[in-house]
């Protein structure tokens, strides 16, 4: 399976977390959204600028800036 980082992630696409490339405040912070290896989570829309982003994980809709989301690396499912 392909990794790719969370923005290549098409609208309506679901993908499981792989890994996160954050570290310190940042890091805990994607930890606590729900960000964990192997949480599926879904694109839903984008903002009408483009950024950023809405996503579904574990029954929580969270918003997330490209230059966040690209921290994040997944397979699509």
């Amino acid at each position: 399976m392909e990794i790719i980082p969370l923005p290549e992630l098409q609208i309506g696409e679901r993908a499981r977390v792989v890994s996160l490339n954050a570290a310190g405040p940042q890091r805990r912070r994607m930890l606590d959204l729900g960000l964990v290896p192997q949480a599926v989570i879904e694109a839903l829309r984008k903002s009408p600028a483009g950024d950023p982003v809405a996503y579904r994980i574990r029954g929580a809709v969270i918003a997330l800036r490209r230059e966040e989301a690209s921290l994040v690396m997944v397979t699509r499912i």
